[in-house]
Parts: C-alpha cells; sequence; structure tokens
C-alpha cells in the first residue's frame, strides 16, 4: 500500500502540468515557488489586481511565511499602532494557483477594526510595499 503511494506521488510528480495550469508537483511545492508558469502568472497578477489587496481575489503575494509576518507587522492602524494578527489557517486554492493563508487582523477600537487578510507565500523575492485597504504601512520591511 505504501509503496504504491510513493510510486503515485513520483509518477505525479514526474508529470507537467499543462501551460496555463497549476503545477502541484511536489517540486514544486517544497520548492516554494509559484504554481502557474511565469505568463499565466503575470495574466493572473494583472486580473487579480482589480480587486482590493488582501481579498480571496488579490491576495497579497510574498515569500513563505517569514514574508506573510514580515509583511503583517508593516501594517498600521488609523491611530497608527501596530494590529495584533494570527493565522486562521490555509484557505485552499487562490487565484495565482497556490494555497492562500488566512489572517485575522485587528485594530481594536482603531479603524478599519477587525479584518481578514489573505496571503499568498509562495512568490520567492517578492516583497509586498502596498497596503491592504483602510491600513497605512511603515515600510520597514
Amino acid at each position: 500500500m505504501i509503496g504504491r503511494l510513493l510510486l503515485s506521488m513520483v509518477s505525479v510528480a514526474g508529470i507537467a502540468a499543462a501551460p496555463g495550469t497549476p503545477d502541484h508537483s511536489i517540486e514544486r511545492m517544497m520548492a516554494g515557488g509559484p504554481m502557474l508558469d511565469p505568463p499565466a502568472l503575470a495574466a493572473a497578477i494583472a486580473t487579480a489586481e482589480a480587486s482590493p489587496l488582501g481579498s480571496a481575489a488579490n491576495p497579497v503575494r510574498v515569500e513563505m511565511p517569514r514574508g506573510e509576518i514580515a509583511y503583517l507587522r508593516t501594517l498600521r492602524c488609523a491611530d497608527d499602532s501596530a494590529p495584533k494578527f494570527g493565522r486562521r489557517g490555509s484557505m485552499g486554492e487562490g487565484p495565482f494557483g497556490s494555497i492562500v493563508d488566512l489572517y485575522d487582523v485587528d485594530c481594536g477600537a482603531a479603524a478599519p477594526g477587525r479584518v481578514e487578510i489573505r496571503m499568498d507565500m509562495y512568490h520567492p523575492g517578492h516583497v509586498e510595499t502596498r497596503a491592504v485597504p483602510g491600513f497605512t504601512t511603515a515600510n520597514t520591511i
């Protein structure tokens, strides 16, 4: 049983995804890179930009969990305080073909209050400097 499972994993990992479709191969996932090929990723990013940053349709692009935390630490509430935040969990595949994480971000009594921010950590080298709606950034990434 385990041998068949491993053989299946190896077989699936060796099959390349069709152009423009997510490549969920084990190698691609373990490398932490985008699941879409470069032209498809560029098109997905262009489409996502029509939606608010941090939304399901336009998650904040960062590099790995450390990028998620670094980005969230730059956010400032309306009173210039740093919000509290916590990861709620993975929310399935996002617009860039990879798993999206959901964070609860809370400014307490200050605007924007409590919001949800979605993040995609499979963008090596990308550092987002724009703030999600309702926040400003300290731009200290």
